[in-house]
């Protein structure tokens, strides 16, 4: 006892003990702030799912059941992920009036933060994609042109057409144009495979090769037109069908013309 005495006594004693309860107080706010703040985060994910319980009840259930099972006109949403609901809903393909037609791409229905909540809300049913971070969409920094061009020829370009203008397919269903598409639309699109498209995995094509894809689309969509209008860009088939239609419809004019002078 005497010894700790002494050390008490010490000059030095009372800066060490002040160090020691600054530290253990900072330590203890850390630990609390920590704390209050994943408490928040969990009862902020809590809410957005209820409101986006709500929003689909609201909007979806008719079509996709009250549990997201699906039904006789639309498929189960389970495991479909958040990705394919920002796809869907953020490019205001869904919600739809008739779903025995192709969903077409138009205004969305809902702002950001609804879409956020509906997709926060079908993700927490079961594990599927998700929405891509924007860190993770430097497709000019980590996109490669050449190679997205080559991956897009060999994989998109049967049904959007070489150009990314779109095409159709059988049974009156139609590849859409991929100009002025969100870049994290496109990604979205590669991961989830809406409609007819088919899923480009991560195996399949690499995160780094589907923002290789995305530069290729982008530096499309930038191109100019230096020769006029671009008539859907497939080439001599639209040009030589609008030069024959004009040319054959101005013969025909000019033959009227001549009748009808001749009389």
């Amino acid at each position: 006892m005497k010894r700790l005495s002494r050390y008490r006594r010490h000059k030095a004693a009372g800066p060490l003990l002040l160090i020691f309860a600054l530290l253990g107080i900072g330590t203890t706010f850390s630990v609390a702030s920590a704390t209050v703040k994943e408490s928040q985060n969990v009862f902020s994910r809590s809410a957005s799912i209820e409101e986006g319980k709500q929003i689909f009840l609201k909007g979806c259930s008719s079509c996709h059941g009250l549990n997201a099972e699906g039904g006789s006109v639309a498929p189960s949403l389970i495991g479909t992920g958040a990705a394919s609901v920002d796809f869907q809903v953020g490019t205001g393909r869904m919600p739809m009036a008739d779903m025995s037609t192709q969903a077409m791409r138009k205004a969305p229905v809902y702002n950001e933060e609804e879409v956020a909540a509906l997709a926060v809300y079908v993700a927490s049913l079961a594990p599927g994609p998700a929405i891509p971070e924007e860190s993770a969409l430097n497709y000019e920094r980590d996109g490669n042109s050449a190679q997205g061009g080559e991956l897009f020829r060999n994989n998109c370009a049967m049904c959007h057409n070489f150009a990314g203008q779109g095409g159709a397919l059988s049974q009156g269903k139609y590849a859409p144009t991929l100009m002025g598409v969100e870049p994290k639309h496109i990604y979205e699109a590669m991961v989830t495979g809406p409609q007819s498209m088919p899923v480009f995995s991560d195996k399949t094509i690499t995160p780094a090769e589907k923002l290789s894809v995305i530069k290729w689309i982008k530096a499309a969509e930038a191109e100019p037109n230096l020769g006029g209008a671009t008539m859907g860009r497939i080439g001599p088939v639209t040009e030589g069908l609008v030069a024959w239609i004009l040319g054959l419809g101005l013969l025909i004019g000019i033959a009227v013309w001549l009748t009808m002078r001749a009389r």
